[in-house]
């Protein structure tokens, strides 16, 4: 029973999963999969009630089909509320909410939830990371919660 507690409390901690929505072709390869924009969906895992579209470059070609593209750092971030919105737990002023990988080893799409607890509002930003070189190409977008206080860590 304690493991399954502590498994639970390790899957509350983790970031969200995002599901594909859609995709939009941007580039035709005759025989190997097209360049294209995807749309993913997650839902925020400590707030109920707003969910996050994040929309990214994907690289095809053979590079592509074989998952060692490098993906652009060209994405873009839309949250909004989908619900009532509550909290599963007090926030931290800022913390990662999603997090994918973008290339075959070193970088990641990345969400980072911030309070702005003066106007209280969640905001959202997104950008890429890399281990050598990050890219400063970032999106962000804001909801703001009515009705009640956002709660703080």
């Amino acid at each position: 029973m304690k493991t399954l507690f502590s498994l639970l409390l390790f899957a509350l901690a983790l970031p969200a999963h995002a599901e594909e929505i859609g995709e939009v072709s941007t580039t035709f390869h005759l025989l190997s999969p097209n360049d294209k924009v995807v749309v993913e969906a997650f839902d925020d895992p400590s707030v109920t009630g707003v969910a996050c579209y994040v929309s990214r470059a994907k690289t095809g070609g053979y590079k592509g089909a074989a998952g060692l593209a490098k993906d652009p750092s060209r994405f873009s971030v839309a949250c909004r509320q989908v619900g009532p919105i509550s909290f599963v737990k007090p926030l931290p002023k800022q913390e990662e909410v999603f997090k994918e990988s973008a290339s075959f080893v070193f970088k990641h799409v990345r969400v980072v939830r911030m309070v702005d607890s003066k106007r209280n509002t969640l905001t959202y930003v997104t950008y890429s990371d890399k281990l050598i070189d990050g890219s400063p190409d970032n999106a962000v977008t804001a909801v703001p919660v009515s009705g009640q206080r956002i709660p703080l860590k």
